[in-house]
């Protein structure tokens, strides 16, 4: 089996008058939710191989707050996760499939749906993802990512 742990940006402030909205960072309550988070992954064992993370900046501020609380892993900024559907997350959990244990760090409405259609095997079927929440799937080891493979282990939030 190989995990997968999905975790949503912690809250962020509001955008101010021209800015954009890739560079909000997180807000004294979001930066309390991301250690949260960290604490949480430590506690069980849910230190990650590799991470993989939206290059916005409440994402790597997020990132940074959990890794200070649950340990070091190799980190990757990943483009192609901010503002994602299911499907472009998909193409990245594939290039991906060697790592173990791997941790996505993004953005809803793809983490969502990306939970439920690993899950479920429909997107619609999503009940919601709070700031700083953290989906943890079971993968069949060496499988291609689809629709409905993933085992559902834990979800958690602060």
């Amino acid at each position: 089996m190989r995990e997968l742990i999905l975790l949503r940006h912690a809250h962020a402030e509001p955008a101010v008058a021209g800015q954009d909205d890739f560079d909000r960072p997180l807000s004294p309550q979001g930066l309390a939710e991301a250690e949260a988070a960290g604490r949480w992954l430590a506690e069980h064992g849910l230190v990650p191989d590799r991470v993989l993370c939206s290059p916005a900046r409440r994402t790597r501020e997020t990132l940074e707050a959990v890794l200070a609380v649950a340990g070091y892993a190799e980190q990757r900024l990943e483009p192609a996760i901010y503002d994602a559907t299911p499907g472009a997350l998909f193409g990245v959990l594939q290039a991906h499939g060697e790592v173990e244990r791997l941790l996505l760090v993004g953005h809803n409405p793809g983490m969502e749906r990306l939970v439920a259609l690993l899950h479920s095997g429909q997107s619609g079927d999503y009940r919601g993802m709070p700031t700083a929440a953290v989906a943890v799937l079971a993968l069949p080891a060496q499988a291609a990512i689809e629709p409905g493979m993933a085992r559902l282990t834990a979800f958690w939030w602060p």
